[in-house]
């Protein structure tokens, strides 16, 4: 949750935030789905998800739209630069290329299918961190303390 004013109308309301919960890597992705009843292996999976990268942007960069069954849609977008004329554009002109993706339909009702619920804010979330470091910090320097007695040192020197 933040509190963020309004800046014309100078009233103040909370809205929420979203916290992601984490990030799946290509490695933990693939054996997501190895687990559900696929034929293929981890490693399998790795290797394919690896290859559409490499392949999709391939085919991006040849100008295609690429469309993943009901994942959604890959589409190359281009930023340029305007000139006068049409005949005094150039690819010089063009100053970005940006892939574009829609979503499709296997991410139709996100609002509906997905469950919330209220958490501290982030700050509160590394406070609390910081104090459960603190603890064991200290609870590691009360044992390092304990353990300075020097147990079975006589003090004496040790001969080679």
């Amino acid at each position: 949750m933040s509190l963020q004013k309004n800046p014309i109308k100078g009233t103040t309301k909370a809205y929420g935030n979203l916290q992601l919960t984490g990030v799946v890597n290509i490695n933990e992705l693939a054996a997501h789905m190895a687990e559900h009843n696929t034929v293929f292996s981890k490693g399998t999976i790795v290797g394919v998800l690896s290859d559409l990268g490499s392949c999709m942007r391939e085919l991006v960069l040849q100008g295609y739209k690429v469309q993943l069954a009901n994942i959604g849609s890959f589409e190359p977008t281009i930023s340029t630069k305007g000139e006068a004329k049409v005949e005094d554009f150039t690819a010089a002109d063009i100053t970005g290329m940006k892939v574009l993706f829609s979503l499709g339909t296997d991410f139709d009702n996100l609002l509906r299918d997905a469950e919330f619920e209220k958490t501290s804010t982030r700050a509160a979330q590394a406070k609390a961190r910081a104090d459960e470091a603190a603890e064991l910090a200290a609870k590691l320097a009360a044992l390092g303390e304990q353990g300075d007695g020097n147990a079975g040192d006589d003090g004496g020197t040790t001969e080679p």
